[in-house]
């Protein structure tokens, strides 16, 4: 009932309704003007009656559909905020033990550190050697 192809069936039956009830001969009427297409009237208002509880049963059936798809959409959305706070806490964590994971600059420093101690000691090693000779 609420579609296009329904609408302008509507539009061309009522259109031929109409025409021939009065262009057509009196015999040939089937619903005459003088008595203001009676049968028409009737017609039509039995599809009335018919539309409008159609209409609300639609409209109930759509509420339902969206009562359905907004709960969903809930249950969806907490899911999400669980799994970014859940990834939040997880990047924090990584964060925290980052900071205590020695970095490349860091190991080579204290490389180079050790290094410049050993290389001391082994000077200071060698210095009292050629004094005691």
């Amino acid at each position: 009932m609420g579609t296009g192809a329904f609408l302008i069936f509507m539009t061309v039956f009522v259109a031929l309704w109409l025409s021939w009830n009065t262009l057509a001969s009196q015999g040939a009427q089937f619903d005459p003007r003088a008595l203001n297409f009676t049968l028409l009237t009737l017609i039509l208002s039995l599809q009335a009656s018919y539309a409008a509880p159609l209409i609300l049963l639609a409209q109930n059936r759509q509420d339902d559909r969206d009562r359905v798809k907004f709960e969903q959409d809930r249950q969806r959305a907490e899911r999400t905020l669980a799994d970014t706070e859940y990834l939040t806490r997880e990047v924090a964590a990584l964060a925290l033990s980052l900071d205590e994971v020695a970095t490349k600059d860091f190991v080579r420093d204290e490389i180079r550190d050790a290094m410049k101690d050993l290389l001391e000691q082994l000077r200071e090693d060698k210095k009292p050697s050629k004094k005691s000779k």
